[in-house]
């Protein structure tokens, strides 16, 4: 998921949680208690498929191993009892991945799975971030560390724990499912619509009650939050070069020169001050606010009840901060993070950046921005501003390349998916807070959106950290009796099966 889910986890689910009571729910006499017994036996294969799936990257960014990360998606889906799996081809060769299992029963439940993954570097870990190496982590227990354990091959693959649990105990699931999967998430999804809208996959798509990615999220009291919705993103980038400019240098010369000759480096930065603040806090775009909607009465009471139940010093302290925003109060934090439309510098490119000087005027300058999106702005319509406001400046010359992005996505609160997750929450004794808006983006739009309109959010148990950073890690053992490990985790998917099918 695109930034993200360790800032996003520690941003809003800080709530004092009860404790993690999976005998609550699975002690009851019926198919759970030998879908069950049925994890605990394949729990070493569950650990193993998580990592050789990290030990195989797919990169967008990259483009590395796109063609495998599809075909590796299709064996792992069939392996768990889909079928017509297939892959789904794009106008940029990048495919997906979609396939069904029809269970014969009433209730069908979408899966949304990115199997791409984020660089890394292997310098900045403690080990290889492909070696998939089970470490101890005080307080958690023992964990998978390599790129992708937690966003997203952890929880991905412990969903498809569940599907194995239950043909191992010869129990069919109680929902139908539809899994569609994507190899661009991690760059904004630039063709997944084109995925999602092909016709026997939109088909199937629009008989979901609802669609959910798998999450792993718990805080270590073993709360969750239940999210109503996910600001939209664009990826892009703003190029300043003497080419295009027609002033300064093509290529790099002699920094002795600037005396008479143009920086494209200082025209790039001049015209991203344009796009804030002075403080850098608050999009400053023309027209950004124009269609931005305010919270609601109950999206300000949500957010006051997440408050109330979090603790701030443990959250400023995991992300190693001092201070909000204007020093505003933890509540009106909230409320920004979850108000707030976005303009981020996440890299500044131009001239030399290894050891040492290099008395250079570089030719060429890039930043790259991604743009948080809140409801009722879109994609299109930030994109259109961004390009006017700097042509408006004199800034034509500066090139614009927008790799993806998508919509913010909304779910009401008394949808049948919504209400699946708190009944799923309860029964598992996992406190659940109600989110009105995640900070955070993935493509839920998609799905939320016409032709498909289906309700999409988040579900999961379990706990990792470390998305898109070194060390990521997902949990498998846990020594925390409020988080689940892989086999808990295991069945909190298969809860959610169960919760949905019993709801109308």
């Amino acid at each position: 998921m695109h930034d993200r889910r360790t800032l996003i986890r520690n941003s809003l689910l800080l709530g004092a949680g009860a404790a993690f009571l999976p005998n609550r729910v699975f002690a009851k006499a019926d198919a759970r208690a030998a879908i069950r017994a049925a994890a605990l036996k394949n729990k070493a294969a569950d650990i193993k498929r998580i990592q050789d799936w990290i030990g195989l990257p797919t990169i967008a960014a990259e483009n590395l191993n796109i063609a495998q990360g599809a075909a590796y998606m299709e064996e792992l889906a069939r392996a768990a009892g889909f079928t017509g799996v297939r892959q789904v081809p794009t106008s940029s060769g990048i495919p997906g991945v979609f396939g069904v299992m029809d269970n014969g029963a009433k209730t069908t439940l979408g899966i949304y799975f990115m199997y791409d993954v984020k660089q890394f570097d292997p310098a900045e870990w403690q080990s290889h971030p492909l070696e998939a190496r089970i470490v101890d982590k005080p307080g958690w227990g023992q964990v998978i560390m390599g790129r992708g354990a937690v966003n997203q091959k952890g929880p991905e693959a412990t969903l498809l724990a569940a599907l194995h649990a239950m043909k191992t105990a010869g129990v069919k699931p109680p929902v139908n499912l539809v899994l569609v999967a994507e190899g661009e998430e991690e760059i904004g999804s630039p063709n997944f619509r084109q995925i999602v809208e092909t016709p026997d996959v939109l088909a199937a798509l629009r008989k979901c009650a609802g669609i959910f990615i798998p999450a792993g999220w718990q805080g270590p009291n073993g709360e969750v939050q239940v999210n109503l919705g996910s600001k939209g993103v664009i990826e892009l980038e703003l190029i300043a070069s003497g080419e295009k400019w027609g002033r300064g240098p093509k290529d790099d010369i002699h920094s002795s020169l600037k005396a008479v000759v143009d920086s494209p480096v200082w025209r790039l930065v001049t015209a991203l001050n344009t796009l804030v603040t002075p403080d850098g806090n608050t999009a400053a775009i023309d027209g950004w606010f124009e269609n931005v909607r305010k919270l609601t009465p109950r999206e300000r009471e949500l957010i006051a009840q997440v408050a109330a139940a979090g603790n701030e010093a443990q959250q400023k302290q995991s992300l190693g901060v001092t201070h909000w925003i204007d020093n505003l109060p933890y509540n009106q934090a909230l409320e920004r993070l979850a108000q707030e439309p976005t303009v981020n510098i996440e890299g500044l490119v131009a001239g030399y950046t290894g050891p040492g000087g290099k008395t250079i005027l570089p030719g060429k300058a890039t930043a790259k921005l991604d743009l948080r999106l809140v409801p009722n702005q879109t994609r299109a319509e930030a994109e259109r501003k961004l390009r006017a406001h700097l042509d408006k400046r004199g800034f034509q010359d500066i090139e614009m390349k927008v790799s993806g992005g998508y919509d913010p996505t909304e779910t009401a609160e008394d949808s049948r998916l919504i209400r699946a997750e708190l009944a799923s929450y309860r029964a598992l004794g996992v406190t659940a807070n109600l989110n009105p808006r995640l900070a955070g983006s993935w493509p839920g739009a998609v799905f939320t959106a016409p032709p498909v309109s289906i309700p999409a959010g988040h579900f999961g148990i379990g706990s990792g950290s470390g998305a898109h950073a070194p060390n990521e890690w997902y949990l498998v053992e846990s020594t925390n009796p409020k988080v689940a490990g892989i086999t808990d985790a295991t069945m909190g998917y298969v809860e959610m099966m169960y919760q949905l099918a019993a709801l109308k």
